[in-house]
């Protein structure tokens, strides 16, 4: 998009929001509309036990329906992205375990090089995403992305040996390295405080949501071998696309970009007037230029390195390196490959239990606090890969780890809210940073499971359960400093304005 339209934008919402600091508490009408809604909302959201169960419910009228707006159009094309993002990323697994090893002759180590060669193009693209997504209209780059990788997805069922799927894989995590930080960073841009951690963790739980569907869909279209000359597990990747184009599609005509410069057909004047109201309460600055002394601020902060380093030990100490731990595990015990694509869906449903469970404390019980979630989930991540790395175990005992082994990560989410808030003063760095931070985590995880996720060594993985539990530990240890840091900025912020 053109300077000029920026800034056309820019003088607009400035104009709205000179408007929105006018009330006369008379009769109004016309452009006098936008000053009664600025009146309703609240510098310092407000809490009672109705915010337990969800925040607008303490909101004015006119905020709960623009915030309904929000959630029906924002949150859906997120959640439903990240599902289609999730289920395409992790249907290589199910259709690894459902035949596609024998049909193509994958071999050793071949399924850790597949997820290495997505890994490497995911990396590659998201620190250039997001810093195109502040100078691109996100509802133009995003759903572009979409339509590249869906249309992929299909061609990987056309895939005759492992270097197809090396070369197929590179370019789908290409296409969909911009989705998730720039969907977050989309998110940061639109809720404020009090509403961000639910809507952060109910977008990340859709992930869970594609996994399990994931194991579902192969269930039932297993059945469809040999229909059309197909195997079951090729069709999986067929009915991917067939899913996912249509969302795609949708986000062209539907989603909203960022307050400063939206121009959704579903929002009004007023709508957009109080958005902007409510980033500027939270003290969110606006899209700016990418400049020398913007990388310097960032890089003479102490945010991009504490946060980079939580999320490396989180995303890196869950999920057992994209292998099927759980699968393989039933897979050498036996069960057919309904029970086997099946049973691993119980651990991702209570994973989405977990994240809300996560969310709702955080905005509520901890007042806003983002760390004692990671302190909790950290704790069971030790516990479960503890006793998975020693193996030799109870059976109840195995099958309550694998169960339990995914629920921390449904703090993805809270780790994004968390840094919203912290770079919330800048645009630019607050977009550098949460890409860096799940680019610099896949840096590590294009590395790491090819050491200790070895093919060959399923399912005991002795040497990926126990790194998990030094990786939980780094966790909460990268938790309760980030707080300390935190807490000191924003003291030394508010003896900075009392000065």
């Amino acid at each position: 998009m053109a300077i000029s339209e920026v800034d056309r934008n820019y003088k607009t919402m400035d104009s709205e929001a000179k408007d929105l600091k006018v009330t006369d508490g008379g009769d109004s009408s016309g452009g006098d509309s936008i000053n009664q809604e600025a009146t309703t909302i609240a510098a310092a959201p407000k809490r009672s036990w109705k915010s337990y169960v969800w925040d607008t419910f303490d909101k004015s009228p006119e905020e709960r329906r623009f915030l309904f707006k929000l959630d029906a159009v924002i949150l859906t094309l997120a959640s439903l992205g990240y599902f289609i993002k999730y289920l395409d990323q992790v249907n290589i697994n199910s259709a690894f375990v459902s035949g596609m090893k024998e049909d193509l002759n994958l071999r050793g180590n071949e399924l850790n090089y597949i997820t290495t060669a997505w890994t490497v193009g995911y990396v590659l693209g998201e620190i250039p995403s997001n810093i195109i997504l502040t100078k691109v209209r996100p509802s133009i780059w995003i759903p572009a992305l979409e339509v590249v990788w869906s249309v992929l997805t299909i061609l990987l069922a056309k895939a005759q040996n492992a270097t197809h799927l090396y070369v197929l894989r590179f370019f789908i995590g290409l296409a969909e390295s911009a989705f998730y930080p720039g969907m977050q960073y989309i998110i940061g841009s639109w809720y404020r405080k009090d509403e961000l951690a639910k809507r952060s963790c109910i977008f990340h739980s859709s992930g869970s949501i594609g996994t399990m569907f994931s194991g579902y869909l192969i269930a039932a279209v297993y059945r469809l071998e040999g229909v059309g000359g197909y195997h079951g597990w090729q069709w999986l990747f067929i009915i991917n696309t067939v899913i996912s184009l249509p969302i795609a599609i949708a986000g062209f005509f539907l989603f909203p970009d960022v307050p400063e410069i939206t121009r959704a057909w579903w929002l009004t004047k007023e709508d957009v007037a109080m958005a902007n109201k409510r980033m500027e309460l939270e003290g969110r600055a606006k899209r700016g230029k990418f400049t020398k002394a913007t990388l310097k601020k960032i890089f003479t902060s102490w945010h991009i390195y504490a946060l980079v380093l939580l999320y490396i030990f989180f995303n890196n100490g869950v999920g057992y390196g994209s292998q099927p731990a759980f699968a393989l595990w039933l897979k050498s015990e036996g069960y057919n490959i309904t029970a086997v694509n099946t049973y691993p869906t119980i651990a991702s449903a209570v994973a989405v239990l977990f994240t809300y469970i996560y969310a709702w404390s955080s905005d509520t019980v901890f007042k806003g606090a983002r760390w004692p979630p990671m302190v909790f989930a950290g704790t069971v991540n030790i516990i479960t890969n503890t006793s998975l790395a020693v193996w030799d175990i109870p059976r109840g005992l195995k099958w309550a780890s694998y169960i339990l082994g995914h629920i921390s990560g449904g703090v993805s989410g809270l780790t994004f809210a968390w840094a919203h808030e912290i770079c919330a003063d800048n645009n630019e760095e607050r977009a550098f940073v949460t890409a860096s931070m799940n680019e610099l985590a896949y840096v590590v995880q294009a590395w790491l499971p090819l050491i200790i996720w070895q093919q060959v060594e399923s399912p005991e993985y002795q040497k990926g359960f126990i790194t998990m539990v030094f990786f939980a530990a780094g966790m909460i240890g990268m938790a309760f400093t980030i707080r300390y840091l935190f807490h000191r900025e924003l003291a030394r912020k508010r003896q900075s304005n009392v000065a």
